[in-house]
């Protein structure tokens, strides 16, 4: 490489690195848009779930052969990006294949192997293409799949096929300059790639030259704007499967926890707990309307989201045609986030009402189906919740029927309309 090429790479790293870390920066300060929540218990068992869930993928083989194809792709991404270190040390130093003469035979062996992932990769990848647009699986055409989010899916995947494509072209040519001694170190054979040699061998060495370098820069921007990118696509699960999972809930399935301030005071009225004066402040807002009101945890969730649908297509709710979509709800919290991270106001609008509707989490049923389903651990229905309970405690705008159970459990200690007196005379009958 000339100094020309290095300094080029470098005004080029340092241009994605800017914009990244600037993003960086702001995904981390949206994320401390919710409260604060203490979720660093038990270090040793948060460490095993990231490990078995994020790293293992265990939730995917729910579903045996898309979770084959994507883990094809997630140990391909993997271990060809080990070959990315040579690519930036190459561009840092003006050098060309650093580790061939250093490792020999093995960086043979270990190009062979990344392009054997590579084809798998790309094998993956355009399965998941003919899935998502000639199959049309329903769970990418829900109402909130629209053209955005589509495109989302189907760009990310031809973006890996092309880098795959870089690789498999700068590697075919280059073993064509090997032969022809135009001073390229010599690797061996990349058998994958060999295959493609005879569609390159009419070319010039000058052109054969100018094509390897073209895939060369192709795929080191490639890799660059990749990672840009996917902090602004819903493959940011990529990265945050790891945080995600680590801080992920810890209690039984489907326990609800309940609110600290509430306890208490229920406590203290039934003579449970002794009244103490506090220094606290108290709660400036019961459940959330917006997602200040939500954790920290839970608009991570929304980042991690993979937009999957797995959690939609197994929720009793929406399979019975309601609206609710726990995927939706998910998007929702992130699209909002988003908005008020830009602006850096309210702008009139809140999670509740003008992106979430209460139709939506009323059709709930809270059996913890999409957190079950959910590959990386997120918790919709803990959202869900929190927002019921604004609407209940703070604008008793629940269903009527609701409020009826409410009445209930208040006067007669039983969501039914019985006194306690009489509620065991059933009992009494031959």
């Amino acid at each position: 490489m000339t100094l020309i090429s290095q300094i080029s790479f470098v005004l080029v790293a340092a241009f994605f690195g800017f914009f990244l870390a600037r993003r960086i920066k702001n995904i981390r300060a949206n994320i401390q848009l919710g409260r604060s929540e203490n979720r660093n218990d038990n270090p040793d068992k948060r460490l095993k779930n990231m490990f078995l869930v994020a790293f293992g993928q265990k939730k995917m083989f729910k579903r045996l052969i898309p979770a084959l194809l994507h883990l094809l792709i997630y140990v391909g991404f993997l271990v060809i990006n080990l070959e990315v270190l040579e690519f930036i040390l190459d561009g840092l130093l003006g050098t060309h294949r650093l580790f061939a003469p250093f490792l020999g035979g093995f960086y043979t062996f270990c190009l062979n192997l990344f392009e054997f992932m590579a084809l798998g990769v790309v094998i993956s990848c355009v399965v998941f293409l003919a899935r998502r647009n000639l199959l049309k699986l329903s769970r990418f055409w829900d109402a909130e799949m629209t053209s955005w989010p589509r495109l989302d899916g189907n760009l990310i995947l031809i973006i890996e096929i092309v880098l795959m494509a870089a690789i498999f072209t700068m590697n075919s040519t280059d073993q064509i300059l090997q032969e022809r001694g135009a001073g390229y170190t010599t690797t061996g054979t990349f058998i994958i790639s060999a295959q493609l040699m005879p569609l390159f061998e009419s070319l010039s060495t000058q052109a054969l030259v100018m094509v390897e370098r073209f895939a060369w820069w192709i795929h080191i921007i490639g890799i660059l704007a990749f990672a840009l990118y996917v902090t602004y696509s819903k493959h940011l699960h990529i990265f945050m499967a790891f945080p995600n999972t680590y801080f992920a809930n810890l209690e039984a399935p489907g326990k609800m926890v309940n609110m600290p301030e509430v306890t208490k005071e229920v406590n203290i009225m039934m003579g449970l707990q002794a009244e103490e004066g506090s220094a606290e402040p108290p709660p400036t807002r019961f459940g959330a309307k917006d997602v200040q009101d939500l954790t920290w945890y839970n608009i991570m969730n929304a980042y991690a989201c993979t937009e999957c649908g797995r959690c939609t297509s197994e929720c009793p709710a929406h399979l019975t045609g309601k609206k609710l979509s726990p995927r939706k709800i998910m998007m929702d919290v992130r699209d909002r986030v988003e908005e008020i991270g830009q602006t850096g106001e309210q702008n009139g609008k809140s999670l509740l009402g003008d992106y979430i509707s209460k139709e939506e989490i009323f059709a709930c049923t809270s059996c913890n189906a999409c957190v079950e389903a959910c590959p990386v651990n997120i918790d919709p229905l803990n959202i869900i919740l929190q927002l019921r309970r604004y609407t209940a405690m703070e604008e008793s705008s629940s269903p009527a029927d609701w409020n009826n159970m409410f009445s209930n459990i208040e006067t007669n200690f039983a969501p039914w309309k019985f006194p306690a007196a009489d509620r065991f005379n059933w009992s009494k009958k031959s």
